[in-house]
This record gives C-alpha cells, structure tokens and sequence, in this order.
C-alpha cells in the first residue's frame, strides 16, 4: 500500500509537472490519446473501483455506484472527446472598426498543472471529472483523493499510474494535513469539491499564492411543491434525487416547501415508495450507508434534536445504526433554528417546510444562502418563470430533481456560498484555459493618425469618438 505523501514531497511534485508541462506542452493527440487509455483503463478496473467504493462505506448500492460514479465519467471523456478539437480551435475576427485592418485571435492555452482536491461521496467521479477537463485543456494534474474512502483513493492511484507517466499526473495520499499544505502551493488553478466551511479555507490557503479556484460546495437545495402537481410524480422524483447515495449527494433536494393541505398525502406517498423501494431496508444492497460513523452521528444529532423540541418525526423505514443504515426519514415543519434546518444534511433526512404559496416559498428561498441546486414541481409555466426570475441558483431541474448534473452541455456549478466557477463539457475545458487574447497589427496602422503632435485630423477623429 502507498504510503501518505509527506507535505515536504508536494513542492517537488510540483515542480516536476510544471518542468515537464512547460517542456512540452500537450498536442491535440496527446489529449486525445490520454482520455482514450484514461476510458480503457477505468472500463478495465471499474468492478473493482466499485468493490473499492462499497468496502469504504460499508454498503454501496451498486446501482448508486454505476450511475453516480462510473456512467457518468465515461460519458463526459466521450462527450470532451467528441468535441475537443473544436473547443480548442482558435477564434479569429476583425478588430474593431477604428483599429482596421488589424485582426484579433483568441487562443485557448493551458494553464499548467491544476490541482484537484476530491471528495468521498462520489470519490471516482468528482476526482475523474475535473480531472479529464483538466487534460482536455492540455494542463498536467495533482490529484489529492478524499482520505474518508482510502481504499478507494488507492485504486485511483493505481488506475492513474497505469494510465499517465508520473510528470503528467500525480495523486497524493493523506489527510487533512497533506490537503491543507496541497490547497497552498503555487499552482495555477485549485479545484475543490466538498463543504462550504472546508472551502473557505481552501480559498483562504490558495489566496496567499493568488491561486484561481473553482469552488464545488453544496447548501441546502430546496424543491418547491406548487399546489395542484401530483403528489404521486413529485414524491416518485424527490425520493429518487434524495435517496441516490443515501442522500449524501451535493445536489440531493434538502428539504420541500409545500401547502399545509398537501403534507399528509406528500407523507403518506413518500412511506409507500420506500417501503416498495426499500424492504428489508438493514439488508437491501440497493441502499447504501452512510460513508463513516462521524456521519452517522452527525445524523442521527439532528433527529435527536428535532424530537427533543417536539417537531414530528417521522421514520419511513426501520434502518440499522450497527451498520450505519439510517433509515429515511421526514421531518414536518422543524423550527428554522435547529441544525437539520441550518446545514447540509448530505443524508436521507427531509425536512417538510409549509408555506402559505409559491410566492412564500420563494421568499423562503431567498432569504437564505444561495443554494447549489433548485428543484420546482409544477405544470404552471407562469408561475414556473416566477420561480427562475426571482431566484438563484447553482442550477435548476424543472419537475425532477438532480437531472440537470447529468447534461453534457449544462454548465455546472455553485453561486455565493455553494460555490464559484463550473466545470463540465466546453466549460470544464474554458475553467482550466487561459483565453489568451492577441491582436495583429497590419502593416497600415490605423492609430498613426491618433499620435502626436495632434493635427487636424487627430482633432477630428477623437471630437467624432466623442460625439
């Protein structure tokens, strides 16, 4: 087993990409040819990057782990393969009016070496994708994997030695120790994906050296009930977003905003969905655990706390806490100040907020941190626009929910508090870019006329600029 890199080894590494990257930068082929071998290789080793993935949370769905991890990485290296040689084109034009015949150029340049720090709940897609966009942009990449799925963080180890020689791509192992001293070196752009707390200091760390960040967090993502829409539809949408990975999603709908009048059939639904879903929830391998017993606790104290202040709890299935199977579970109507209304549940607890109207709920909304994600249950296309004018978020899906992430040619990313910056398609490509501007200057200049001594024709000119 690999040991943990110590923090005096990651200056080095560094310097050993960024030497080789800048000897010699990487061709379209090169790209090409490494997302190729990067799909054949993690095709070849994804039974056991899955085995990997449910040993370090005790339980993985495997469906959880096909869909949420290994899908959707080997259809984003299809989709940047299929589209790479046109996002890296060049783009030329006339220069503006005044300054013809000169031309202008933007060139898409890579950075150097980017560094991605992943985290555990998805830890081969969001260490994989940010990754392959990184490549595609012809950058060489450090990779710090999450140390809460080692077992995983080893075989993507493995799976990229195999794939990139060591001054292309480098994964570091450890702990918070090594990730705070990675998030501070000098690289040329830092990819953090995680809380919301954790990336402040991340940004904190990276700041020093001036280091551009693109911030993958997460919130509290609500979904908006409007009065009318089948509850038999919604509740069929927001469980499956809310139960993928147990709910420990970034995107996972985190608590519904509803009619008091539509709570009891919402509620009723919701217990006949799991129970259809989900029987014998302890020993069901379509329901995964909570990834580590810190989670399970942190978990566990917000039903504690709900419960302890009198708010209805209501547990949709019986789970098993010696293996950290926490059963879904609703919460009606808890008071704003207790913590499952105040962090990121990121588990399979859902909160039920009532509210007088769509327009209440948006109020709701805005009046908390901007989350990651919005979902909105609706036939009304009026009031369906209401809610996308009047609120922001890091993206929405319209009568389902976590959709919007699986979208090749979707932006993805958080706003204020739930992030910074995207990745995914074209924009994973332009995040891990310098759009270089050039402008070519003809053998005629236009500006001649513009310089000193000021005649009358520079008078003319700069009076009719200014007209």
């Amino acid at each position: 087993m690999d040991m943990p890199v110590s923090t005096t080894d990651l200056a080095a590494t560094l310097a050993r990409l960024r030497g080789a990257q800048q000897a010699n930068v990487p061709s379209y082929t090169q790209r090409m040819d490494d997302l190729k071998r990067l799909r054949a290789a993690f095709k070849a080793r994804m039974d056991t990057l899955i085995a990997a993935m449910n040993a370090d949370f005790g339980r993985r769905a495997r469906a959880d782990c096909i869909l949420g991890d290994a899908f959707t990485v080997l259809a984003d290296i299809d989709h940047i393969r299929a589209h790479l040689r046109g996002w890296m084109r060049s783009k030329s034009d006339l220069a503006d009016w005044l300054f013809w015949p000169a031309r202008t150029e933007v060139r898409y340049q890579p950075l150097g070496v980017v560094g991605v720090i992943s985290p555990w709940n998805y830890p081969v897609n969001l260490a994989l994708l940010p990754l392959a966009a990184a490549i595609a942009a012809g950058n060489h990449v450090m990779l710090k994997p999450s140390e809460h799925t080692p077992r995983t963080s080893q075989e993507l180890k493995a799976l990229l030695d195999e794939v990139f020689p060591q001054d292309r791509v480098a994964v570091v192992l450890g702990g918070a120790e090594v990730a705070g001293a990675f998030a501070a070196l000098p690289l040329d752009h830092l990819f953090f994906t995680g809380s919301t707390a954790v990336g402040r200091k991340v940004m904190l760390a990276a700041a020093q050296n001036l280091t551009p960040v693109t911030l993958e967090l997460g919130g509290k993502s609500p979904a908006i009930l409007a009065p009318g829409y089948p509850v038999t539809t919604a509740v069929d949408r927001i469980s499956a977003g809310k139960l993928l990975n147990a709910g420990q999603t970034c995107i996972a709908p985190d608590y519904v905003l509803m009619q008091k009048e539509t709570v009891a059939p919402f509620v009723a639904e919701m217990q006949r969905v799991v129970a259809q879903r989900y029987p014998d929830l302890a020993t069901n391998p379509a329901y995964t655990s909570i990834v580590n017993e810190g989670q399970y606790t942190r978990l566990a104290g917000y039903l504690e706390e709900a419960r302890a202040v009198g708010a209805k709890v209501v547990e949709l299935t019986q789970g098993d806490a010696a293996n950290r199977i926490l059963a879904p579970t609703l919460v009606i109507d808890p008071p704003a100040h207790l913590a499952v209304m105040q962090d990121e549940i990121f588990g399979p607890i859902l909160p039920i907020v009532t509210v007088d109207s769509v327009d209440a709920a948006i109020d709701f909304v805005n009046a908390r941190p901007r989350p990651l994600a919005l979902y909105h249950f609706d036939h009304d296309r009026a009031r369906t626009e209401r809610v996308l004018e009047r609120t922001i978020a890091g993206g929405v899906t319209v009568n389902d929910t976590i959709l919007h992430i699986a979208q090749s040619n979707l932006p993805f990313g958080g706003v204020g508090p739930s992030g910074m910056g995207h990745y995914h398609g074209r924009e994973g490509f332009l995040t891990f870019s310098k759009q270089k501007p050039v402008l070519y200057q003809a053998r005629f200049s236009s500006m001649k006329v513009l310089r000193p001594p000021y005649g009358k024709l520079a008078n003319f000119v700069m009076k009719f600029l200014t007209r």
